[in-house]
């Protein structure tokens, strides 16, 4: 079947990714979710508000008017993902329990792409009666339910059911998921070819879950009942066959001569394949009509790959159920954001018409311009609609607004809402809102890294942790990783883990390489004048693992380099600041990313300049504004302090004060203003109203910190505290990319900050 983020399986190809997910899974809090209290629990009243005696009164009013829990409640926005563990990804019948760990995935992707609030319930039976009693019974929790990895044909039976006796949305992902994504590229491609949905001749092989609702979404958007032809591993299922059959297949028997896969796809305009690999051979495809129509769904690999397709139908649009082709079908693209819909008109179920919607909304979303982040995100192909691009690509960020409000809407008009948007072009807008876009500028820094490998040093190269962040790095196609080191310790830590493929990684040891001379003559002549001897500087390139690495990037034999996992940062950063320049009308900074349930905030510097300068502080705010829109932000730039607009006079502040005078004289493009307290710059409810004169227009989210002090104990009390994710420091203004991790950073960490000293390296190629 099609994937869905969490959904398909993945080869260990990616340097140790079994043992790296286990780490990932019990380190720190165990699993990948927990509960947070929207509402503060500190003082005894707030205990008495959100507990007894004075939770008493949104229960009264509940019991009044049951439509009010969304109001009193989180109900409005929290989905069940549940499960009996028989049907878990490719792995099979594993158990209730063994699938809790794709559950809360899946809970994690509701989260990530809509918003929505997800619980994970795994129910130790196979019995269909006690399955649905126990989920029937849990309806006044949840706003929503999504049934997940159930075999058919138990799951047929499970959803009518549950369906028939609850008043809220019920979803199998399994099979209406895949369903809708695939029919918003089947609308695509019949458009592509000319085609009528009435007329065309389809054939679906597999009759599992995903299978027999792909063929009813299909035939409910308008393709008559004979046009389709459904086939299971006993061939063509046809009127009057007893062999195999169920309620379900019999509902989409037909008549016809045909007996055998083979002998369905003759003169067949479309094949959506949700079966196995290799199913579907290239005659099989040459008898087909002109300009077929195939998506071969099948996971891990296709019933037929593109390349043997196109080696005998060049005519054919293709898509599959993976990234590494066009055309995914893939489920995240339909159930976050359906569900997203349906909660927000409080639905009472998910109707033909609201996945009509969300398919035709996909599929009008795919013809509509590509915007640049999108496009950049997926830069090793052109995002333009065509036979390469039926389906949206799965971080466009305009999915959100587009497919929710699709949904809404149709539940609205369809008669099951229970709530009524006022202003759909005002709730787009807040859809757009609800997720910050971050996460998104991540995804497109991965991508475009990986459509441009770059050579990046990974300096400290005898680490376990930097060997196996190089094989990572290596393995997801990011780029060549230099190890710096002396080759048999490296290779004798390799085998000690296990890794015997040491192919696209090169080993450099700094006093026996071949380019030393050529490193030793740039060094000195940048350092002859600082009371630097030869001698000191040969020195330095042979035994200086950083400046080796620096060396490799600075002459031209490197893109971009990783470090500092020995070494504290200042050290490291004094290696490279010896072969490194700064960019010309730059302040080399170290700044943080603070991700938290509110949005991103920037720190800067955090790492690099102790006492910045009136200029160096305008420099840097003028820095920080760029990076944040190239995250997808619009900057709010405040200068903190620990006062606020003047309330204290000393030299401190007054660099701040002559900072904001040189930037009111450039009248430069953004908001920003200062100094002040940071509760000031981040809650806007309370600026506003203490200092209604304040120029800014939202809470800010870049923050420029009056020094080095301030800034570091900021960004790690911030990292130590929880609840956010701190990524950084990022070094920025240097000429060439360079990064830092902290002492303490995993392999995680190594592989992130490499990916953007490679990014840095393809922006500066592009800038040439």
């Amino acid at each position: 079947m099609a994937s869905s983020g969490s959904e398909a399986m993945v080869s260990n190809e990616m340097g140790d990714l079994d043992g790296d997910s286990l780490v990932m899974h019990r380190s720190g809090r165990p699993g990948k979710i927990e509960i947070i209290a929207t509402k503060p629990l500190v003082t005894q009243r707030d205990l008495a508000l959100a507990y007894s005696p004075g939770v008493a009164a949104p229960c009264l009013e509940i019991a009044k008017d049951p439509d009010t829990a969304y109001d009193y409640t989180a109900r409005g926005n929290l989905v069940a993902v549940i499960s009996n563990g028989t049907a878990v990804l490719g792995l099979g019948d594993i158990g209730a329990l063994a699938s809790k760990p794709v559950m809360e995935g899946k809970a994690v992707l509701f989260k990530r792409f809509a918003d929505v609030d997800c619980m994970d319930v795994e129910v130790g039976t196979k019995d269909v009666d006690e399955f649905i009693n126990c989920v029937r019974f849990l309806g006044p929790t949840f706003g929503g339910i999504n049934l997940e990895d159930i075999k058919a044909p138990e799951c047929f039976i499970i959803e009518q059911r549950l369906r028939e006796l609850m008043d809220i949305p019920i979803f199998h992902d399994d099979q209406h998921g895949t369903a809708i994504v695939s029919a918003a590229g089947l609308i695509n491609a019949l458009h592509l070819t000319g085609r009528s949905i009435k007329d065309i001749k389809m054939v679906v092989n597999g009759a599992g879950a995903a299978s027999i609702a792909c063929i009813e979404l299909v035939k409910a958007m308008g393709m008559p009942h004979e046009n389709a032809i459904l086939c299971d591993t006993k061939g063509v299922i046809w009127q009057g066959r007893t062999e195999g059959m169920n309620q379900w297949k019999s509902a989409h028997a037909v008549r016809t001569k045909a007996r055998t896969l083979e002998e369905a796809m003759k003169g067949a305009d479309v094949f959506f394949g949700l079966s196995v690999k290799g199913a579907v051979s290239k005659a099989m495809v040459k008898s087909m009509a002109d300009k077929p129509i195939i998506f071969a769904m099948a996971n891990p690999d296709p019933e037929i790959t593109p390349e043997d397709v196109r080696s005998v139908r060049s005519d054919a649009i293709i898509a599959t159920g993976r990234s590494d082709y066009a055309n995914q079908i893939n489920n995240v693209l339909g159930f976050p954001y359906i569900f997203r819909g349906a909660l927000d008109v409080r639905a009472r179920t998910i109707n033909e018409e609201m996945k009509v919607a969300a398919a035709e909304a996909l599929a009008k979303l795919a013809r509509e311009d590509v915007p640049d982040e999108v496009d950049r995100a997926y830069s090793g192909r052109r995002l333009r609609y065509g036979p390469e691009y039926v389906v949206p690509v799965p971080f466009d960020p305009r999915l959100i607004s587009t497919v929710s409000a699709a949904v809404a809407q149709a539940a609205m008009d369809s008669g099951v809402a229970r709530r009524k948007i006022p202003d759909m072009a005002e709730y787009r807008r807040e859809l757009s809102g609800r997720l910050d876009p971050t996460s998104h500028w991540l995804q497109s820094l991965f991508e475009q890294v990986k459509a441009n490998p770059q050579r990046i040093v990974f300096a400290e190269g005898e680490e376990e942790r930097t060997i196996r962040a190089a094989v990572v790095f290596r393995d997801n196609g990011y780029g060549t990783p230099i190890l710096i080191g002396r080759e048999e310790l490296v290779r004798e830590t390799m085998a000690g883990l296990g890794i015997t493929d040491a192919t696209g990684l090169e080993i450099h040891n700094a006093r026996l390489s071949t380019r030393n001379t050529a490193y030793t003559d740039y060094v000195y002549r940048r350092l002859q004048r600082d009371g630097f001897l030869r001698r000191d500087v040969q020195r330095m390139v042979n035994q200086g693992r950083n400046v080796f690495g620096a060396c490799m990037v600075a002459l031209g034999d490197a893109a971009g380099m990783v470090t500092g996992i020995t070494r504290r940062f200042p050290e490291c950063y004094g290696d490279i600041k010896r072969v490194i320049d700064t960019e010309p009308g730059k302040v080399p900074i170290g700044y943080s990313v603070v991700v938290a349930r509110q949005g991103t905030v920037f720190l800067a510097d955090t790492s690099i300049n102790e006492t910045p300068s009136p200029e160096q502080l305008a420099t840097i705010a003028k820095q920080m504004v760029r990076n944040a829109r190239t995250m997808g932000h619009e900057p709010r730039v405040a200068f903190l302090s620990f006062s606020n607009f003047g309330s204290r006079e000393i030299e401190r502040i007054d660099r701040i004060r002559k900072a904001i005078r040189l930037l009111d004289a450039e009248e430069v493009d953004f908001e920003y203003d200062g100094e002040m307290q940071a509760d000031m710059a981040l809650d806007y409810e309370l600026l506003r109203e203490t200092y209604p004169f304040c120029r800014l227009t939202g809470p800010a989210n870049v923050l420029i910190m009056p020094g080095l002090h301030s800034a570091h104990i900021a960004s790690r009390l911030l990292q130590r505290l929880g609840g956010v994710t701190v990524i950084g420091p990022v070094i920025d203004g240097l000429k060439k990319p360079m990064q830092v991790v902290q002492m303490g950073a995993t392999v995680s960490d190594l592989v992130n900050h490499a990916a953007l000293a490679a990014y840095g390296a393809l922006k500066n190629e592009r800038r040439e």
